[in-house]
């Protein structure tokens, strides 16, 4: 988590190059998606702090996980208690870059494919990630965009027996952040 305050912090600051444009949010929304035979869960988070490096690549993401929001109270109390342990594991975090920056024309109007890779952290267990998503540029704002799955048993996340038919073991996450240019 130090390392994910420092580079935040790093990006924010606009600290290395002069010419670099930083590009951040404080309210992208990550959506996850659980379908089984027996329901379906969605749930979203719309206080998601992003941070890109059009320079460097480096990308950075971190969540609060008590701000996802479900369709049921009894659906949210279950997900911060006992799946991901939110008291004890606040965060979940992504650091790392997106590979082909240098086709990214952030000068451009356009929609951009983008190859992103680095470590996804949830409920204290940190995976190295590849997954494609696009960027798309208009008027100066920048929309990242990607959607990919997660297996809960790659993140240490138990589901009881009784329950276990109604929760996917995997898990789709949609990412949307809408970033804009660091003010200098």
């Amino acid at each position: 988590m130090k390392q994910l305050t420092s580079l935040l912090l790093l990006l924010t600051l606009g600290l290395g190059s002069v010419q670099a444009q930083k590009y951040i949010t404080k309210n992208g929304h990550i959506r996850f998606f659980s379908s089984t035979s027996v329901e379906d869960i969605e749930a979203h988070n719309r206080q998601v702090n992003s941070a890109l490096d059009q320079q460097t690549g480096d990308f950075v993401f971190k969540v609060l996980m008590k701000s996802f929001q479900f369709e049921k109270a009894l659906m949210q109390e279950h997900f911060n208690e006992n799946y991901v342990e939110s008291d004890k594991f606040p965060n979940a975090s992504f650091v790392g870059k997106v590979l082909n920056i240098k086709d990214i024309d952030f000068a451009k109007n356009g929609s951009y494919n983008a190859t992103v890779e680095g470590e996804l952290t949830i409920k204290g267990v940190t995976k190295k990630v590849a997954e494609k998503g696009t960027f798309e540029v208009k008027d100066g704002k920048v929309t990242g965009k990607s959607t990919f799955n997660v297996l809960l048993s790659d993140y240490d996340i138990k589901i009881p027996n009784t329950v276990a038919s109604n929760i996917s073991k995997s898990i789709q996450i949609d990412v949307d952040v809408n970033l804009e240019k660091l003010a200098k």
